[in-house]
């Protein structure tokens, strides 16, 4: 089906979560009609040169053979348009040759790129995070040679972490670094599901890669951060020989076709130290962080295409006597219409969560005033877990969605439904599993200022639940948004008070429930920006908020309950119970 770039959509939920007041301090040239110019821009390209490659890049797939990978038939060239078109460095420093727009506009972006076209979107998503990494920890020669080619997209990147033995658990990673004497290092090892490891799309690849040096201390204090690109540069930015670095084979994979994830091998391939030795870790997460959130916006992405197919199809499958369509369409029955609904108000849900993290990092980076940098960048901290894991969540959640209103023909491959599912299933995997991104929110991020950041958090909400419980219309969004804020306050207390184990057993619903409450208030907000309007959009996202206050806020105090509840079962229940 043909995909419709929701370009109104993401321009009001950008307007919404303090894009315009961040324009008004950072950005002072760029206006909300330049805003919607790049959004059109942006969207136009996706339904015309990525969309109509994703189902081939689905049933042909990147290809492996001689040692060498090739893209999915018409990625390379799409890929190479991509780049002409500047839509690589939208976001970038101009230092680097980047056009300095805000994060949260490529964000917006990245969204279009994602729902048109996801295993296309995951090349330069990851040399996003290449970027950011270097113009932060690279050296001066890395600054100069190898930034601005990954800046125009001529060169892509790529983040080498995982391991055979070494999957989440990065303290075990084995690849080795060996000085080469003349103040570079040789790497060894091999690094496994490597996001657009090899390809023919462009003319270098910029590896970022995780190792140890021989006498390094064990441990994650023990990790270096090297580059190592396909083919070398010389000190004038020529390419020169390829390295010593190949694919080695590229994963089968349950959807994602078109990305090929390589399993990459280092057999002494010539690299660069990036920031301080032994601190890799600290310097991966910079581009780790990076890749959690756009992997939030693939969530939204995938959402967004799944939902477009399931209402096309609506439209159009007769099935039954419906309700509210005389003509038969599915559309018209009423269990397919609250499917739908709550599809789309989930997506706008965490398309908001998303683009506000985008906006609280762009505030925490370029905000004048001190103290409010320091909020936003513990707002956007707290936020990336939910950002990430929530929003994949809706991903999964929306696509099997999808599938179930096509009914028998979302379970046969032609109609595409069943390649979104496919497709949604590795976003709550990759760049830290979802559980991993619930220990974080309650390990590390809950506890900021000892509950302080959830608690300034929470009183904003109050304040809106406030408004909205007083303008007719909504005051049943607010009466719900008033007792989903108060069980996550309950939750939080419980969490504070339960560090360790008990806690951890308790992460994974307290992000759900962090992820229902905060979705929730975005779409208030939404709602109550638009009151007075009466056209049918306007008035569309009132109902949108309703029907997830009706269906998502009303089970938050459940939800806590589940935090709070269970850890003692969880913890003595043995193996013959579960079955083994």
């Amino acid at each position: 089906m043909t995909f419709r770039a929701p370009v109104r959509d993401l321009a009001f939920a950008l307007k919404t979560v303090g894009h315009s007041a961040l324009m008004a301090q950072a950005f002072p040239d760029l206006d909300e009609d330049t805003v919607v110019a790049v959004l059109e821009a942006a969207g136009s390209f996706t339904e015309s040169e990525l969309a109509p490659l994703n189902r081939k890049g689905d049933t042909e797939g990147a290809k492996y053979a001689n040692g060498k990978v090739t893209a999915a038939p018409g990625f390379a060239a799409a890929y190479q348009a991509f780049v002409a078109g500047g839509w690589n460095a939208l976001s970038a420093d101009p230092e680097h040759g980047g056009q300095g727009l805000t994060g949260a506009l490529g964000l917006a972006v990245f969204e279009m790129v994602h729902a048109s076209n996801m295993a296309f979107g995951l090349c330069p998503m990851l040399t996003q995070g290449a970027i950011e990494a270097l113009a932060l920890h690279g050296t001066e020669r890395q600054k100069r040679l190898v930034l601005p080619k990954l800046v125009s997209g001529e060169w892509t990147g790529t983040m080498n972490l995982t391991e055979p033995q070494a999957g989440s658990d990065l303290a075990v990673v084995a690849t080795r670094a060996e000085p080469d004497g003349q103040g570079g290092y040789r790497l060894h090892g091999q690094k496994i599901y490597i996001t657009w490891g090899d390809h023919d799309a462009a003319d270098n690849i910029c590896h970022l890669v995780l190792a140890r040096l021989p006498d390094a201390p064990p441990g994650v204090k023990g990790i270096s951060l090297f580059l190592a690109t396909k083919r070398l540069v010389d000190d004038e930015g020529n390419l020169g020989d390829p390295n010593d670095l190949r694919a080695g084979s590229i994963e089968h994979k349950l959807g994602i076709h078109g990305s090929p994830t390589c399993v990459m091998l280092f057999e002494g391939a010539q690299a660069e130290l990036v920031g301080e030795l032994n601190n890799g870790i600290a310097h991966m997460f910079v581009m780790m962080n990076a890749a959690r959130l756009q992997v939030g916006v693939q969530g939204v992405a995938i959402a967004e295409r799944a939902f477009q197919q399931a209402l096309a199809f609506s439209q159009d499958r007769k099935q039954g006597r419906a309700a509210w369509a005389p003509d038969g369409a599915i559309y018209g029955h009423p269990d397919i219409r609250r499917s739908l609904l709550l599809m789309k108000a989930k997506i706008e849900a965490a398309r908001a969560i998303c683009l506000s993290t985008g906006v609280l990092n762009d505030v925490a980076r370029l905000a004048t005033d001190d103290a409010a940098r320091a909020v936003a960048k513990a707002r956007a901290e707290l936020f990336t877990p939910i950002a990430k894991a929530w929003s994949t969540d809706v991903g999964v959640e929306v696509a099997s969605m999808g599938v179930q209103i096509h009914g028998g023909m979302g379970f046969i491959e032609e109609t595409g439904a069943a390649q979104h599912y496919r497709d949604a299933r590795i976003a709550p995997i990759y760049e830290g599993t979802n559980g991993i991104q619930a220990i974080d929110l309650v390990g590390r991020k809950a506890p900021m200022e000892n509950g302080g950041v959830v608690d300034a958090l929470a009183a904003e909400m109050h304040a809106t639940a406030n408004v909205l419980s007083g303008t007719p219309g909504l005051e049943g969004v607010g009466a719900r948004l008033e007792a989903g804020v108060a069980a996550l306050e309950r939750a939080t207390d419980w969490i504070l008070a339960n560090k360790g184990p008990n806690a951890l057993s308790g992460a994974t619903p307290y992000l759900k429930l962090a992820g229902d409450v905060v979705g929730g208030w975005m779409l208030g907000l939404q709602a109550l920006a638009l009151v007075g309007a009466t056209d049918d959009w306007s008035t569309s996202k009132a109902a949108l908020a309703r029907v997830y206050a009706a269906q998502v806020l009303a089970q938050a105090p459940g939800l806590a309950e589940g935090v709070m509840e269970g850890a003692a079962d969880y913890e003595s229940v043995s193996a013959h119970a579960l079955g083994g």
